[in-house]
């Protein structure tokens, strides 16, 4: 069965509560059971820190598997240790984030993570997972 990691960052545990006009009103539970109910047959192996050791972890763990998705959170625009460790793992990896970063803040704009995954999705909601696990399954074949 094909195994593909959904990685959560920081502040993402409180999807459905903080800022819902910009990051929509589903939680990271919810969008776990759109990714369950959208790909059956899919091993989705989901985590979620607030703390980027763990997470350059979870990326390291996630090289054994088929492919990652990944929502860094503000990480996006400053960890590069988490680039250095998506950088370091040879499976499909996207990037995704729920609002459009390009239309926010100057300081969103600019991914420290994007040169170190193969695509970016941003601004279709929790709509932007399910197009990065499909895209995933393409570049696998699965798809």
């Amino acid at each position: 069965m094909t195994r593909i990691f959904v990685l959560n960052g920081v502040n993402l545990c409180s999807l459905g509560q903080r800022r819902p006009e910009v990051y929509g009103t589903l939680t990271l539970n919810n969008i776990e059971t759109l990714l369950r109910d959208a790909f059956p047959d899919v091993d989705l192996e989901f985590r979620q820190t607030d703390y980027e050791g763990e997470m350059v972890g979870f990326v390291q763990e996630a090289g054994g598997s088929d492919g990652l998705v990944i929502n860094p959170g503000a990480w996006t625009h400053y960890s590069y240790a988490l680039h250095d460790a998506l950088e370091a793992v040879d499976i499909p990896k996207i990037e995704v984030h729920l609002s459009n970063v390009h239309a926010r803040e100057e300081w969103r704009r600019h991914s420290v993570i994007s040169p170190a995954v193969d695509a970016v999705v941003a601004g279709m909601g929790a709509e932007g997972y399910v197009a990065a696990v499909r895209y995933v399954l393409t570049r696998i074949g699965e798809h």
